[in-house]
């Protein structure tokens, strides 16, 4: 079973320290079954995968390069060279998408939840099998000319995250925590 320890050993490591060896079909298939066991309120499952892996990375830096240039023309080599960076250094790259179409039961803000736990699951699953991963969002995660002519997504559709995966360079270090007993306070009746 696995331990809060085990938890408590969650680091993201930058997506410009992850290389190849990227997980395998079997180990990418392993850290899906993990991340799709979420809360899912009415058994939606408002959320899918898109996986950028081998030549579709440089595809899609290119695409994201070409949007960037039209977002922002004055954009210097270093932000191009970041966005870049962003897909082509990991070997696999998982965009969860939420889908939030109507649903007269179940409001839109608890199935884009639902697949923003999926992200956080697909972290955690991708260290459980010796792989570091990074979550991003940034521009791309709301542009939607990006969203829907790059990445196909339906109108109805937001991107949660990347998670970009990969074997790590280094060891993300610790970072510092919030206090818990500063966030936790006791309800009482009015």
């Amino acid at each position: 079973m696995l331990s809060l320890d085990a938890l408590d050993t969650r680091r993201s490591v930058p997506t410009r320290q992850l290389t190849a060896p990227g997980p395998d079909a079997a180990s990418q298939q392993r850290m899906l079954e993990t991340a799709v066991r979420v809360p899912d309120h009415g058994k939606r499952v408002p959320f899918r995968f898109l996986r950028i892996s081998g030549d579709a990375r440089t595809a899609l830096a290119d695409a994201a390069e070409a949007r960037l240039r039209e977002r922002e023309p004055d954009a210097g080599d270093a932000v191009i060279t970041k966005l870049r960076t962003r897909f082509t250094l990991p070997p696999l790259t998982i965009a969860v998408v939420a889908k939030l179409g109507f649903d007269e039961n179940i409001p839109a803000s608890e199935r884009a939840s639902t697949a923003s736990c999926t992200c956080l699951l697909l972290l955690q699953a991708a260290q459980a099998e010796g792989f570091g991963a990074q979550w991003l969002t940034g521009w791309p995660a709301y542009d939607r000319v990006f969203l829907e002519g790059v990445l196909g997504l339906d109108e109805d559709e937001q991107l949660a995250g990347t998670i970009a995966i990969g074997t790590p360079q280094v060891e993300a270090p610790e970072r510092e925590r919030p206090d818990v007993a500063a966030l936790l306070s006791d309800w009482q009746p009015a």
